[in-house]
């Protein structure tokens, strides 16, 4: 059994508003979206395509008890870099990521 999975998704066009990030605030463009999932959690980064540094999504990491959860989170936050609106990490709870009000 995995205790571990990894998701990249390039080449993203961030939607007006971007992602909210922790280290940088909100970044817009062409993005790449990394999730991690280890120790029960997903942990989300973002990075501008094609560069180095990554950073994390605010809101990140989110309880995922298995890879399943995990990898839904991880096309969740595809989707909401997508949209925008200053996207921050999807909850298990809630279902989809969210913007701030």
């Amino acid at each position: 059994m995995n205790t571990w999975a990894t998701w990249t998704t390039q080449g993203i066009l961030a939607g007006t508003g971007g992602v909210r990030t922790v280290e940088l605030g909100v970044i817009k463009g062409d993005l790449t979206v990394h999730t991690t999932w280890i120790d029960g959690e997903a942990r989300l980064t973002v990075q501008y395509s094609g560069a180095l540094d990554w950073f994390t999504v605010e809101g990140s990491p989110v309880p995922a008890g298995d890879e399943a959860t995990a990898r839904e989170l991880h096309q969740r936050m595809v989707e909401a870099v997508k949209a925008g609106g200053g996207a921050t990490a999807p909850t298990k709870a809630d279902g989809g990521a969210t913007a701030p009000s």
